[in-house]
């Protein structure tokens, strides 16, 4: 790829991906909302397939030969099944607060339990305040002004369904990840009150030959990591 391509994958929307601008300046750059938000046409249910499949629409429009996958959080989980239908055309797969399970249970959670339950009594209680801290969370990478696009954009029922259970949504992400032969790149947000060094650890134990880095925020968020996705397609044209 002389001039890259990146598919960015959200959780819910790509109001995310606030690096966007920093990626536009030396990739081309497709993102796109999930089923149910904003102007997307709702779906019965709300899962990681239908947010794939929404992926893969966005690049056959755009006539993509191939690309790199770029996820953030549980975006991961529409991120691997979207690699995995075209494994042909994904050269490249990142993926930020990167782990293999997300689990509050165990010696070793990848999700801080308490955390955890308390985003979930937060977004059913109090839409706004949840979106607000939004803000502390990423470290001021959500900003309040993106709070207010945030609730115009995403119906409240459907965040209530990610993020309100009392377990945090999960997929076996490695067993698809290791169905792959692209190149990975892992990031880890230091000091991220939600997922756990655990987490991320494990998934760069399982598999060594991953890339991994440490961000200073919420990847989606991060400059850093920016720099890091331009570094990564380098090297994937260099092969």
């Amino acid at each position: 790829m002389s001039r890259p391509r990146l598919l960015l994958v959200p959780q819910l929307t790509e109001l995310e991906w606030q690096i966007k601008p920093l990626l536009e300046e030396w990739a081309d750059v497709a993102s796109y909302d999930a089923p149910g938000v904003g102007e997307e046409a709702a779906v019965d249910e709300l899962t990681p397939a239908a947010i794939a499949e929404r992926g893969l629409r966005e690049v056959e429009m755009l006539g993509w030969p191939d690309y790199v996958v770029v996820a953030d959080e549980f975006g991961a989980m529409a991120a691997t099944q979207l690699a995995c239908a075209e494994p042909g055309r994904v050269a490249g797969l990142a993926i930020g607060h990167m782990c293999l399970v997300n689990t509050v249970e165990g010696d070793r959670p990848t999700i801080n339990p308490a955390v955890q339950a308390a985003a979930s009594q937060i977004v059913v209680a109090d839409y706004r305040t949840w979106a607000l801290a939004m803000s502390q969370a990423t470290q001021g990478g959500y900003d309040e002004v993106l709070a207010d696009r945030y609730m115009e954009r995403v119906p409240q029922e459907l965040v209530k369904h990610f993020f309100a259970a009392p377990k945090p949504p999960s997929e076996p992400l490695e067993e698809r990840l290791r169905a792959l032969t692209c190149p990975l790149l892992f990031a880890e947000h230091k000091g991220c009150v939600f997922h756990t060094r655990d987490g991320f650890e494990d998934a760069a134990a399982a598999f060594p030959n991953a890339r991994t880095i440490r961000v200073p925020a919420k990847p989606s968020t991060c400059v850093e990591f920016a720099g890091a996705l331009r570094e990564f397609c380098r090297s994937l044209n260099a092969r």
